[in-house]
């Protein structure tokens, strides 16, 4: 079963500090451990929530407004997509990212949708 793992208020050094090699090693490491286990599907880092721009439509109307959505008082940092045996290989694999120590992880199973067409495309 996949399970997204979402990173919740971990700040994270960014390039040029002399904090992210270090950091950059622990999450290679990470990744390297799921990927040995046969569970990686993919992880992604977010930029800040100050990048972000919330799309809502309402009564056939498109509000766009910068920033996150408001009423959050957590702010989202990226995203991993495991692929488990069971909600406790996602559960001890969230304790060891390293952004728990820091931060939040949310365990939360992928829905499966019968004729949910996500693939990626082919660009042809």
């Amino acid at each position: 079963m996949q399970y997204m793992l979402l990173i919740y208020n971990c700040d994270r050094p960014e390039p040029g500090d002399p904090a992210f090699p270090e950091a950059l090693a622990r999450v290679n490491a990470f990744a390297e451990e799921c990927r040995r286990r046969g569970a990686f599907v993919s992880g992604h880092p977010l930029q800040g929530e100050h990048t972000a721009t919330t799309v809502s439509v309402r009564d056939g109307k498109t509000l766009i407004t910068d920033g996150p959505f408001p009423e959050t008082h957590e702010h989202l940092g990226g995203t991993y997509v495991l692929d488990c045996r069971n909600l406790d290989e996602a559960l001890e694999l969230a304790a060891l990212c390293p952004m728990a120590a820091d931060g939040t992880i949310e365990v939360r199973p992928i829905a499966g949708v019968p004729d949910l067409d996500h693939r990626p495309s082919t660009g042809a």
